[in-house]
């Protein structure tokens, strides 16, 4: 093992010493094991993300359960209860998401001709400040309307495909929240039996902490919504766009339906201020100020205000959101941040796993009396 050692003068010398705890062979056995994981992720994540937001999701409502379970309630009602309580906030989302769409269509006309007697002005503009000629944009136009008419079959059928995936885990999902819940002595007992004897002592507090770590990302959420929409309204406000505090907080509220929830949200603002406009730099100002927000959102609010929450450092905040990404799509960007929480509470109950806690840690920690 190679470790760093300071001098008498001060500077720091490369020394080289055998550790009983480190061996070639134990950084493949480590090696092999990541890459399994890694592999049954990905390929197995049509099981693994929905029943992690179940998990996630019984984590939440286990409070609720217990509460209702200590004032006499059969452990099956309470769980239908809270499942229903969840279930209404979430039509209640779909809700407000369709009156939103409702909205845009009735200003739909009227973008359009205002959007038509504004194309040569748009164009004119392109071809002299981006030098793009009127004739290769109107190619373009012809080009991608003749793709999109030419095969619509393909369109229909990915759109299809994707949606039914989509009510196939909002199936499955209460399913799991239910099962995880109802069996969750099952579960404790499965991983009593499978931890090894030294640490099951430690098994009770790791627990704790884990579901602990799940309402924090929760709370962390719910700041970061608040944040968003403070945001939005603010500069819808500066813009001038009428209702800016009602876009800004609904624009933040919807960014819980990844991508689809802000492309439909933002329409709105977007066409008000088309509408009450005279000019077409209000509706780009608005599509400025919603895509500066998320851009913030996703890179310094989320990182900052859900790694404080978790006290997982920025940085492994990040990696997580990249990796989540690459492994499960949005899926993975929203659930590994929690994961990463758990997997440096339990890292910290082993002393080789504290080394990697360096990195995942909010804060330094003290090694050997340093800071």
């Amino acid at each position: 093992m190679i470790v760093v050692k300071p001098s008498q003068t001060g500077v720091y010398y490369f020394h080289s010493m055998t550790s009983p705890n480190f061996s070639f062979r134990t950084f493949l056995v480590y090696a092999q094991a990541i890459i399994l994981i890694v592999a049954a992720l990905y390929f197995a994540r049509t099981l693994f993300i929905p029943m992690s937001y179940g998990l996630l999701l019984a984590v939440v409502l286990f409070p609720v359960c217990k509460k209702l379970e200590k004032h006499g309630w059969p452990r099956s009602l309470s769980i239908t209860v809270a499942l229903l309580i969840v279930i209404a906030l979430f039509a209640g989302l779909l809700s407000l998401l369709v009156v939103e769409i409702n909205l845009f269509s009735k200003d739909l006309p009227a973008l359009k001709e205002k959007l038509l007697s504004a194309m040569p002005q748009i164009q004119k503009w392109l071809s002299n400040t981006a030098g793009i000629s009127l004739e290769t944009q109107s190619t373009w136009w012809q080009d991608t309307i003749h793709n999109i008419m030419s095969n619509p079959s393909a369109m229909i059928r990915n759109a299809l495909t994707a949606t039914a995936g989509t009510f196939v885990t909002f199936f499955l999902v209460p399913v799991y929240t239910a099962l995880f819940l109802y069996n969750r002595g099952v579960f404790v007992q499965f991983l009593i039996r499978i931890t090894p004897d030294t640490y099951k002592e430690r098994l009770p507090y790791i627990l704790e902490q884990a579901t602990g770590t799940y309402s924090k990302f929760i709370k962390g959420m719910v700041f970061v919504y608040l944040i968003v929409g403070v945001l939005n309204s603010t500069g819808l406000f500066i813009l001038g766009i009428e209702h800016a505090i009602l876009f800004g907080m609904l624009t933040a509220l919807m960014t819980i339906i990844p991508y689809v929830g802000i492309i439909i949200s933002s329409l709105l603002p977007i066409t008000v201020a088309w509408l009450t406009k005279d000019s077409i730099w209000y509706p780009v100002g608005v599509i400025v100020v919603l895509s500066f927000v998320q851009y913030m959102e996703a890179n310094i609010i989320f990182p900052k205000v859900v790694g404080a929450q978790l006290n997982v450092s920025t940085w492994a905040t990040l990696v997580a959101i990249i990796i989540g990404g690459m492994l499960w799509g949005i899926s993975g960007m929203i659930l590994f941040i929690p994961f990463v929480g758990i997997l440096k509470i339990v890292l910290d109950q082993f002393p080789a796993g504290q080394v990697f806690n360096i990195l995942l840690a909010r804060s330094e920690k003290k090694i050997h009396g340093n800071k």
